[in-house]
Formats: structure tokens, sequence, C-alpha cells
């Protein structure tokens, strides 16, 4: 959390960085997906009436979703390679950085991503909005490092 005085403030969500290893892919506009879920088994106790125990079974996570303007096909031959039957997977980290820029404040590390869907840009002649393409990553682990 940022300091100010003596109060504490939550770090803003527009500073951050996402980088994947060894594939320079440029500045993300959204990212998404930041989600781990145990899963919880219930347990039934005989006479035992008074409540069920819940048991934690697994931590699943969700997809890792991000958003970018369209500026190369880094993104799309990733995808295409693994579509053409070629496995290349991917660690990577989200960065947030303080109101500065300058300081990473908080940092989530996955590990061996793949991308699992790829969306091209909703193309419109009567607006004029930025191209943007949606890739989502499957990964195997999510960790907060700071």
């Amino acid at each position: 959390m940022a300091e100010l005085g003596t109060q504490t403030y939550p770090f803003v969500g527009f500073r951050f960085e996402v980088r994947l290893d060894a594939l320079s892919v440029g500045g993300f506009s959204e990212c998404g997906g930041l989600r781990l879920r145990t899963e919880i088994q219930d347990f039934i106790e005989g006479g035992l009436n008074t409540h069920v125990h819940k048991l934690p079974v697994r931590v699943t996570q969700s997809d890792i979703t991000l958003r970018r303007g369209v500026a190369d096909r880094v993104l799309w031959d990733w995808y295409a390679e693994l579509a053409a039957g070629t496995v290349r997977r991917r660690g990577g980290a989200i960065l947030v950085r303080d109101a500065s820029g300058s300081k990473v404040v908080a940092e989530w590390r996955f590990q061996r991503a793949l991308p699992v869907t790829w969306i091209g840009p909703e193309l419109d002649a009567s607006q004029s909005r930025v191209a943007v393409e949606t890739i989502e990553l499957a990964h195997e682990g999510l960790e907060r490092r700071r």
C-alpha cells in the first residue's frame, strides 16, 4: 500500500506491466484473471448433526486475459505455433507500480503458460477505436512475490 503521511492508500490499477519470458510483447491496456480458487469437499461425520466439515481439496487458477492494441504478430505467432502442434510454454509476471511508475509494489508470477484463446480486433469503419487483440493464457500456478 502507498503511504501518504500516516495514512495508507491502495495502489492504482492502471500502472502495470506484463512480462512473458523471452517474448517482447509491448504494453497491455488490460490484464484480468488473477484469480485462485480452493475447491472444497463436504465431509459429513456420522452422529454430528450440527455442521458439515469443509475440507480443502485443490487450488485452481483462472486463465489470464491480456488486451492490447494490435502492434505486431508476436502473440498471433505464439498462438499459431500451438495450433500447429508446437507447444511452447512461457512463464511471466504481472507487475503493479506505484503512482509515479518508478517502483514495483506488487508482483504476481505465473508458470508454464499456454495461449488458449486469441481474439482479433473488432473492425468497424464507422468508429475511430484502436484495434485491440485479446489473448487468454492457461497457466500452472500463480505466486505473489511482493
